[in-house]
């Protein structure tokens, strides 16, 4: 009789994590965030319980799960609407070269070591930190690299802009200053503030305002 309420539970606990899990949304292991990581702990650590404690229950253990899952969605809606709120739980990017010159003090606050440094460096197939203009850690941990032939292995470039707020960070890996970004604004007759999204490829601005994503 155990057995069968142990695979009972097994089977239950497994339709219902792969539900919330679609409903929590489409993100890869790599970039989950503290607290995407946090609510998937929490959840395994309950349903290992509820499967464990057989006596108990179902419910016990259903209901914080479905609680972490409606928190955990509504913190990832209101970071959307407010960039300090998703640095404070995400954390922000961390320049680790500049320049062509290691931070060490960036690396050693974010407890990034120099073969961690290497290893992601070879990666993206680059053999010497010489051949590196730029390297900003990620908030999910991965490494993008600008290369000093002006070549970005990245992915996905920097943003310029997020929500409305100049990344100054960005900036300066680029060689700009907000002085131009704002006139470069101005000549797309694009305030500030409508800009949800800005990022800078092959001597273009690329802009996602808020509009274009309500449509």
């Amino acid at each position: 009789m155990d057995y069968i309420i142990v695979l009972e539970r097994t089977f239950l606990f497994y339709i219902l994590i792969t539900v919330l899990y679609r409903f929590m949304g489409k993100r890869e292991v790599g970039q989950l965030g503290i607290v995407d990581l946090i609510v998937s702990i929490l959840i395994a650590e309950l349903a290992a319980m509820s499967i464990d404690n057989r006596k108990e229950s179902i419910f016990l253990s259903i209901l914080p799960i479905i609680s972490l899952v409606l928190i955990q969605v509504g913190m990832a809606y209101y970071s959307l609407k407010n960039s300090k709120v998703r640095d404070a739980f995400d954390g922000v990017p961390s320049v680790i070269i500049k320049k062509g010159i290691i931070n060490f003090k960036e690396m050693v606050k974010q407890r990034y070591n120099i073969d961690d440094l290497l290893t992601q460096l070879r990666e993206q197939h680059i053999r010497s930190i010489e051949e590196v203009d730029y390297a900003i850690l990620e908030t999910s941990g991965n490494l993008s690299v600008f290369k000093k032939n002006g070549e970005y292995t990245s992915l996905y470039p920097m943003p310029l802009i997020l929500d409305g707020v100049i990344q100054e960070e960005t900036l300066k890996a680029i060689s700009k200053n907000e002085k131009w970004l704002r006139k470069t604004l101005k000549d797309e007759n694009v305030e500030l503030e409508e800009v949800f999204y800005a990022f800078y490829r092959k001597k273009d601005l690329f802009l996602i305002r808020h509009k274009d994503i309500e449509k």
